[in-house]
C-alpha cells in the first residue's frame, strides 16, 4: 500500500481590519448574550418552584372553600 501524501495546507486569505473588527464585535455580542442567558438560567428553578407553590396554594384554597 502506498504511503498517503500529507494533507494540503489551506490557503490563507489575509483579513482586512474592518473584517477583524466585525468579527470582534460579533464575538463580543455572542459572549454578552451567553452571559445573560447563563445569569437568567440561575433563576429559572426558583421561578418554577414559586409557580408550583402558588398553584398548589390556589388549588388548596379552591378545594378548601
Amino acid at each position: 500500500m502506498p504511503a498517503m501524501p500529507p494533507p494540503a495546507q489551506p490557503e490563507t486569505i489575509p483579513m482586512i481590519d474592518d473584517e477583524r473588527e466585525k468579527l470582534r464585535a460579533e464575538i463580543s455580542k455572542i459572549t454578552a448574550e451567553t452571559m445573560k442567558i447563563n445569569a437568567e438560567a440561575r433563576w429559572y428553578p426558583y421561578v418554577a418552584v414559586a409557580g408550583t407553590f402558588a398553584a398548589a396554594l390556589g388549588l388548596l384554597k379552591l378545594l378548601g372553600s
